[in-house]
C-alpha cells in the first residue's frame, strides 16, 4: 500500500498551488529568523505530523539544520535528508525540515514542493506554515505569504516569543505594499542639432508652377554645441492583493549657449492595475508640458488601457489602446487627437549564460486635426519599436529602436511640392549603459540619433546627441 500512498500524495502535490502576486527580496530580520522560527514553533507543532511509519528520528537534523550558517554545511545536510525520502513520504515533519533546508541553499522551487507535501500530510503543521510563509515571500508572492503569516499569528497554540517575531515580519513585509523614491540625473553631453531646425540650408518653393530657391537664415539652421541636462522624478507605488496604484512625477531641463533652444518639461503619469493569475488590465493617465526658449510650446494630455496576458514561457503579449489630445500654444492651427492601437510582445532570453529582455511593439497611428486650417489635414500611420536590454560588464545595457511612418490626408501647402501629400519616416536610436558606483548611485552613458526624412526637404532633419553623467536614488 505504501507506493500506492506515495503516489496519491505527488499527484496531490501537483495540483496543490498559490495564487501570485509582485516579487519582492527577502528582508534581513525575516531571513535570520526564519531557522529559529521553525526549530522552535516545530516542538510545539508536530507532535501530531501524521504518521512516521519506518521515517528515523529527525530531531538530531534539527540541530545540524540551526548551526549550519556556511553555504557549504547546508547541502551536505540537504543531501542527506534527500537520502531518507524513501522512508519518510508519509511524514509531514520531514517534509517540512526538508523544504526548510532546501530553501536556504537556494532551491526555492524544490523548497515550495516539500513544504506543500507537508501540509497537505498535516495542514496544522506550524513549522511548514512558517517557512511556506517565507518561501511564498521569496517566490514574490507577498500577499499570500501576508495572508499566512497572519493566520499563524491568530493561532492559539502559537507561543508569545515566536508570535511576537511573527509580528515584526509581518510588518516588514506589510511595508513593501507601499513604495516610494526620488531619481536625480545630473549629465552633461553634446547635441549637434540643439534647436531641431531642418537639414537642408534652403528650400525650394513652387511659385505660379515654377520652383524658386530660398535660403535659410540663420536662425533657422542646427545648432550645436554642449549642454547640461538635469532631471528630478518622484515616483509612489501602492499595492493590494486585486490592484495596484502607480503613480510619477519628473522635471528635465536643459540648459545650453544658445538660450534660445533652452528646454524644461514637466511629466506626470498615473497607472491603476488589476492582475489576476492570468492577465492584467492596466489604465493610465499622463500630463506633459514643454516649454522652449522660455515660452510654452506643447501640451499633451492622454488617456490609456492595455490588456497584458500572464507571462508563459518567459513571454508575455499585450495590446493597448491611448488617446492623446495635443495643444501648440503658440499654433493653435496644430492642435490634434491623436488615437494608437499598440499591440506587442516582451520575452526573456539566455545569451551566453546572461538573461537579457527583448520586446518589440507595432501601432497603427491616426491623427486627427481640430480645426480645418491645419495643414495636410488628417493624417494615418504605423510606428514599430524595438527593446533589447541586458548585462554586460558590471552594468546593465539597454537599446530601443524606433520607427514612425505617417502620411497626410490632403496637400501640405501649395507653395511646398506644388501641394504634394506630406510623408514623413522617422527612425530615432537610443543606447544607454548604466553601472552602478554605490548602492545609491549610477554611472550614466547616453547616445541619441534621430533622423526624419520626407518627400517635402523641409521637413528632413538629423539629430545626434551624445551625454555623461551620474543617476541618484533616494
Amino acid at each position: 500500500m505504501r507506493p500506492v500512498r506515495a503516489f496519491m500524495i505527488i499527484t496531490r502535490m501537483f495540483i496543490y498551488r498559490r495564487k501570485t502576486n509582485s516579487a519582492r527580496t527577502l528582508h534581513p530580520v525575516a531571513a535570520n529568523a526564519r531557522c529559529f522560527l521553525a526549530l522552535v514553533f516545530g516542538v510545539f507543532s508536530l507532535g501530531a505530523s501524521g504518521s512516521a511509519f519506518a521515517c528515523p528520528n529527525l530531531q538530531p537534523f534539527y540541530q545540524l539544520e540551526f548551526e549550519s550558517q556556511t553555504s557549504s554545511a547546508s547541502p551536505e545536510l540537504e543531501s542527506q535528508l534527500a537520502a531518507m525520502m524513501g522512508e519518510c513520504l508519509e511524514s509531514s515533519e520531514y517534509f517540512a525540515l526538508f523544504g526548510a533546508v532546501q530553501m536556504k541553499v537556494g532551491k526555492l522551487a524544490e523548497s515550495l514542493e516539500s513544504l506543500e507535501r507537508a501540509l497537505l500530510l498535516n495542514p496544522n503543521n506550524g513549522a511548514a506554515q512558517i517557512d511556506y510563509a517565507q518561501a511564498l515571500y521569496q517566490r514574490g508572492q507577498l500577499f499570500s505569504a501576508l495572508d499566512l503569516n497572519a493566520q499563524i499569528i491568530d493561532r492559539a497554540d502559537t507561543p508569545d516569543d515566536i508570535r511576537s517575531a511573527l509580528t515584526q515580519r509581518g510588518s516588514l513585509w506589510r511595508q513593501q505594499t507601499r513604495q516610494h523614491g526620488f531619481q536625480a540625473d545630473l549629465l552633461a553631453g553634446y547635441d549637434d542639432n540643439l534647436n531641431g531646425a531642418p537639414d537642408p540650408n534652403q528650400i525650394t518653393l513652387t511659385l505660379s508652377g515654377e520652383p524658386v530657391l530660398l535660403p535659410l537664415g540663420d536662425e533657422f539652421r542646427p545648432k550645436s554645441g554642449p549642454y547640461l541636462n538635469a532631471r528630478l522624478a518622484g515616483r509612489f507605488l501602492q499595492m493590494a492583493s486585486d490592484h495596484r496604484h502607480n503613480a510619477m512625477a519628473e522635471v528635465r531641463g536643459r540648459v545650453s549657449e544658445d538660450a534660445t533652444s533652452d528646454l524644461l518639461q514637466f511629466d506626470t503619469r498615473y497607472a491603476y492595475e488589476r492582475p489576476t493569475r492570468d492577465h492584467t488590465w492596466r489604465y493610465t493617465a499622463g500630463l506633459a508640458h514643454l516649454l522652449f526658449g522660455g515660452s510654452s510650446l506643447y501640451t499633451a494630455s492622454t488617456i490609456g488601457a492595455q490588456y497584458q496576458l500572464a507571462e508563459r514561457n518567459n513571454c508575455s503579449r499585450q495590446i493597448g489602446l491611448a488617446l492623446q489630445h495635443q495643444l501648440y500654444h503658440q499654433q493653435s492651427a496644430l492642435d490634434a487627437i491623436e488615437g494608437k492601437l499598440a499591440a506587442g510582445q516582451s520575452c526573456t532570453v539566455s545569451l551566453g549564460g546572461w538573461a537579457s529582455r527583448f520586446g518589440v511593439e507595432i501601432s497603427l497611428i491616426a491623427n486627427v486635426g481640430q480645426g480645418d486650417s491645419r495643414p495636410g489635414g488628417d493624417r494615418q500611420g504605423w510606428q514599430a519599436n524595438f527593446d533589447w536590454q541586458f548585462p554586460i560588464y558590471r552594468g546593465i545595457f539597454t537599446s530601443q529602436l524606433n520607427y514612425t511612418n505617417t502620411r497626410d490626408d490632403t496637400g501640405y501647402s501649395a507653395l511646398l511640392e506644388s501641394g504634394a501629400n506630406r510623408t514623413l519616416d522617422r527612425v530615432y536610436l537610443l543606447l544607454q549603459y548604466r553601472q552602478p558606483i554605490s548602492p545609491n548611485s549610477s554611472f550614466l552613458l547616453n547616445f541619441y540619433h534621430q533622423h526624419q526624412s520626407s518627400n517635402i526637404p523641409l521637413f528632413d532633419s538629423l539629430n545626434t546627441t551624445f551625454e555623461a553623467g551620474v543617476s541618484f536614488t533616494f
